[in-house]
């Protein structure tokens, strides 16, 4: 059994504490606009390792955050650990509605999709290759995305409510909208509440 201060270290050292202490990097992006809690931003270039859970909120944190740490942590042909980066990103699996804008989109099931942004310097071509297929890697281009920054407990409920501020604020300022709304984490769940990073985001033109 591991000696419980190697094990605050080790959590101390992947960029998060119970003090939402923060070193991991974050997908790199420039600020174009922020009004109150509401930023847009300009997010570069960046891969993307994906997973798509079948089991409802609460479970699918867990196995899909088991499973691509799996793979970060070694869990590849290569065997090579990476770093941990910022945010854990999550969403509903979910289709087009025929003949409408891609934000108009219905759940398929009880599947959520989970993704880790990849740290920096890899290219397709040299990141490790997953041992696991439920693993897709993707290059994920330039974007332009809107974000509402809340703290506090994330959940199902939180998401969905966080959602329709930031969706309703997009309206009224007449931006067009690109993708369904999608959490992004940037703390453990043992982050004290009211220090966590929690986001909404959005795909805007």
């Amino acid at each position: 059994m591991k000696n419980p201060i190697t094990i605050l270290v080790s959590l101390f050292l992947t960029g998060c504490t119970v003090m939402g202490i923060r070193s991991s990097e974050e997908a790199p992006y420039s600020l174009l606009s922020e009004s109150d809690n509401i930023q847009i931003r300009q997010y570069q270039p960046v891969l993307m390792a994906e997973t798509v859970i079948e089991a409802n909120y609460e479970d699918s944190g867990g196995i899909g955050f088991k499973r691509l740490a799996g793979y970060i942590f070694g869990g590849n042909v290569q065997k090579q650990k990476m770093a941990m980066t910022a945010p854990v990103l999550r969403e509903a699996v979910s289709e087009n509605i025929a003949m409408t804008a891609p934000v108009l989109q219905q759940k398929m099931g009880n599947q959520w999709l989970m993704a880790f942004v990849m740290p920096s310097g890899y290219t397709l071509e040299t990141l490790p290759t997953p041992l696991d297929n439920k693993i897709i890697i993707k290059q994920v281009p330039a974007k332009k995305v809107a974000v509402l920054r809340y703290s506090g407990s994330i959940n199902e409920e939180r998401i969905a409510e966080n959602s329709q501020i930031l969706l309703e604020w997009l309206a009224q300022n007449h931006y067009k909208l690109l993708s369904a709304s999608r959490s992004a984490a940037f703390d453990p769940p043992w982050t004290l509440p009211f220090l966590r990073r929690n986001e909404v985001h959005v795909d805007v033109e």
